[in-house]
């Protein structure tokens, strides 16, 4: 299916499931800023959102359109990556009105995501004039959102409008271009640790949406240098199927068909960055370089004739926490608590599954295929490890699972690998 055909009605799914996702208008091509005006005709007091960068994109062009429709701007001005954090969700309402009936972000992920969450609590609508098509987050209900340290999924309602120029879009910059191109490649880790779960804990998944995020994922990986060459036909492309993926965790009210080990560790490197002040990648890019990480766990799972385990104290793993999480490394424990993943691990599931695991993984591309996919769209792989350094990469295949409630291959690898010798590198 497309993506229009996804939008605005009830999808008697063959899963048994009935999914809807509500956005009342995607509009994607050349032109679609010009038809703004018609775009928002049912609001009235606008708010617009932006941060230098993107307003200087489109901001004038979006204020001299709406003219009178927008009653204020909240502007974040940073030389630094903007933070979706309790101080920009503040600057957000500190400027809306009880009259204020639409949120309209330009931008892209963390513009995006504070629009979200704020009119959700507010009531209203939001949407996104977006200026990079570098994420897969545009029509997701849930709102990425750093809070009290943590990298937190919040559900919230996807946005009324979504507009997305080509001729914006294409004039990003490369590497944002990039990382909504990884994204997409990321869903090749996405899918098989959805695969994974559904053996080893049964969790439900959707066999249309799996296999639609797959063809649109195939789809993508095949544009590569046409993307990267920024051809209209091939950028367009890229933004409907960055909507469309988004759209697909609206319908089935989670994230999983988008976002498996691959994004945890992404997560991983950005809370890490956040709390110790270290730079690090957009987002889609860390997804990307991450998936090469993945898939050399899968390789060397997939190696082995019978898994063994090792096995560690709670007492040794709280420890590792306050080494890499620090000051939220109580959050992390709390969440893992909670989940009981800990208290309840299913080495039996594994050993008499072990066949069907190995199968599941061999589904998945090489570390090798994935790397190709990422340099045919111009990505300098000797740039992560540069960035992270091997410490802090492998520290984050150990206990980048732990900032999520959710099983992936990170749980599977860490129950085979990890042990007390492995803790002492870390402490």
């Amino acid at each position: 299916m497309e993506l229009n055909q996804l939008l605005n009605h009830d999808i008697t799914c063959s899963c048994g499931r009935t999914h809807r996702c509500d956005i009342d208008l995607v509009d994607i091509g050349r032109g679609a800023i010009l038809r703004l005006p018609e775009s928002v005709k049912n609001f009235e007091n606008i708010l617009l959102v932006a941060d230098s960068n993107t307003f200087a994109v489109c901001g004038e062009r979006v204020s001299n359109l709406l003219g009178t429709k927008i009653k204020d701007t909240c502007l974040f001005v940073t030389d630094d990556l903007l933070v979706p954090d309790e101080a920009a969700i503040e600057a957000v309402r500190a400027k809306m009105t009880p009259a204020t009936d639409l949120i309209l972000g330009i931008g892209s992920g963390v513009i995006n995501d504070i629009c979200k969450y704020v009119s959700f609590f507010a009531g209203i609508s939001s949407g996104i004039v977006a200026t990079a098509p570098s994420m897969d987050g545009f029509a997701s209900s849930g709102a990425a959102m750093i809070l009290g340290g943590m990298k937190i999924t919040v559900t919230t309602h996807a946005p009324a409008l979504i507009i997305g120029d080509t001729e914006v879009l294409k004039n990003a910059p490369a590497e944002m271009i990039r990382s909504g191109y990884a994204d997409i490649i990321g869903k090749y880790s996405a899918l098989n640790d959805w695969k994974l779960s559904r053996l080893i804990n049964g969790e439900y998944l959707c066999p249309e949406v799996y296999a639609l995020v797959k063809e649109k994922t195939d789809l993508i990986r095949s544009l590569a240098k046409n993307i990267a060459a920024r051809e209209d036909a091939a950028i367009e492309e890229l933004m409907r199927d960055l909507v469309l993926i988004g759209v697909t965790l609206t319908l089935l009210s989670t994230t999983r068909p988008g976002s498996g080990s691959e994004h945890h560790l992404s997560h991983y490197f950005e809370i890490t960055g956040i709390l110790k002040d270290k730079p690090y990648f957009l987002h889609g890019t860390d997804v990307g370089y991450s998936t090469v990480v993945t898939a050399r766990l899968r390789e060397e799972l997939r190696a082995l004739a019978k898994p063994d385990f090792g096995m560690v104290s709670d007492e040794t793993r709280e420890k590792c926490y306050e080494k890499i999480y620090g000051k939220i490394a109580c959050e992390v424990s709390d969440l893992q608590k909670s989940a009981g993943r800990y208290a309840n691990p299913v080495n039996d599931i594994y050993r008499d599954k072990w066949e069907e695991v190995v199968a599941i993984l061999n589904e998945c591309p090489t570390a090798a295929e994935i790397e190709e996919m990422l340099t045919d769209c111009g990505f300098d792989l000797s740039l992560f490890e540069k960035m992270y350094g091997a410490e802090k990469i492998q520290n984050g295949i150990w206990f980048a699972k732990d900032l999520k409630d959710r099983y992936s291959v990170l749980w599977l690898y860490f129950n085979v690998f990890f042990s007390e010798s492995e803790a002492e590198k870390i402490l």
